[in-house]
């Protein structure tokens, strides 16, 4: 019998040809429904236990029959293209070579979902699994429009709490223990109208935003640092304004902040920072917090205020004690680091408190990039790594 970095190995075609199929299905958020049904499809015929796809759309592939349940968890929708231009091959046909595959959500995060699936095969085809656990490997949707969101789904309703969850997004070779969280912020200002060509007569809500800019930037540097998250930071990413004509004053003024959340920042201190700004109460600007209700591809809507917390497993963590030691079998000692975006782990661990640990083929560099890419080595070395994580997660937890 082979052993998992064999076995992995004599599946490095079947992964890269999964994958590709994968990349040709275009899939944003709530656009999932093709991907979903390919990788049903490869789960079915790789002999899993039960697969099925929940009311959201969520696809779930078990393994197995014992009482506790270890996940692997990948989301399986992209963000679009972008400018065509920037791509120096089709995003959707994508390329291969004797080494990478090209194409939209090679990184992000389909190459995940591959090696989940494969490593939970693995483990069935050389009996790794013990008969206390089940394997739930999971594609999730909806996670570049709110992450998270799938999960406090199939947490409240589909009643599904794993032992640990092991996130399949890129790594870049290592093991991830955290990240910071996340807030999606708006701040709006009112004005008063009037004709362009007194305007002294009015109120400029645009001058009013103008202040208010200059102190978030100051606010920026003053945010606060964590030795192993890093810093909080704010970006603004949208501004909007609204006025009876371009002849005239502006009456409203709007923008979106992008909060990164470290480690002890919580939504209402993120909201409070920016109440508290000398321009805000100045102009009593609104600060609030956006939501979310997009309808998944099933028509379902799942509302949630865009709050991702941040998270952090203990390096002594038996999760990441397993995941170390399977990958210290295999490849030797790895690196500990974290992500600098968000994961699906914002709801899995930072709201729920199960714990949660990164390893996953691919680059956190290439997400949302032009011309995106992945490694046929990181495919086989994941789904190795992931077959014998649970024999490593009981011999740490007995």
């Amino acid at each position: 019998m082979p052993s998992a970095k064999e076995a992995a190995e004599i599946y490095r075609n079947e992964m890269s040809s999964f994958l590709r199929d994968l990349i040709r299905i275009p899939g944003t958020s709530s656009q999932e429904r093709g991907k979903v049904e390919r990788a049903a499809q490869q789960m079915k015929s790789l002999g899993f236990d039960k697969v099925e796809i929940d009311a959201m759309g969520n696809l779930l592939g078990w393994i197995g029959q014992g009482e506790k349940t270890i996940c692997f968890d990948g989301h399986i929708d992209t963000v679009g293209v972008g400018n065509a231009a920037n791509w120096n091959f089709d995003p959707f046909d994508g390329f291969e070579s004797e080494t990478e595959i090209g194409g939209r959500g090679a990184s992000d995060q389909l190459g995940g979902v591959v090696s989940a699936i494969y490593g939970a095969k693995i483990m069935k085809d050389l009996g790794l699994l013990d008969k206390s656990l089940k394997i739930l490997v999971t594609a999730t949707v909806q996670e570049e429009d709110c992450d998270g969101l799938n999960w406090q789904y199939i947490i409240a309703e589909e009643k599904i709490r794993p032992e640990f969850v092991v996130i399949t997004e890129p790594t870049d070779g290592k093991v991830n223990i955290g990240q910071r969280g996340r807030m999606e912020i708006r701040v709006d200002v009112k004005g008063v109208s009037c004709h362009g060509s007194a305007p002294e007569r009015g109120d400029n809500a645009i001058y009013k935003m103008g202040e208010i800019l200059a102190d978030l930037q100051d606010l920026a540097k003053r945010l606060k640092d964590d030795p192993f998250l890093g810093k909080g930071t704010l970006a603004v990413s949208e501004i909007f304004s609204t006025s009876p004509s371009r002849c005239a004053v502006a009456d409203s003024c709007s923008i979106s902040i992008d909060r990164r959340l470290t480690a002890g920042e919580t939504w209402e201190s993120a909201l409070e920072e920016i109440r508290n700004l000398p321009s805000s109460a100045k102009h009593s600007a609104s600060v609030s917090m956006y939501s979310y209700d997009k309808p998944s591809y099933t028509g379902l809507s799942y509302p949630t205020e865009c709050y991702f917390p941040a998270w952090v497993l203990e390096r002594s963590h038996p999760v990441a004690s397993a995941v170390t030691g399977a990958h210290r079998e295999l490849y030797g000692e790895p690196v500990v680091d974290k992500w600098t975006f968000s994961t699906n782990g914002v709801s899995i661990m930072g709201r729920s408190g199960i714990p949660c640990i990164g390893f996953g083929p691919g680059k956190e560099a290439q997400a949302h990039a032009p011309n995106e890419i992945t490694w046929k080595d990181d495919l086989v070395k994941c789904a190795a790594v992931y077959a014998l994580v649970p024999s490593y997660w009981l011999k740490a937890t007995n």
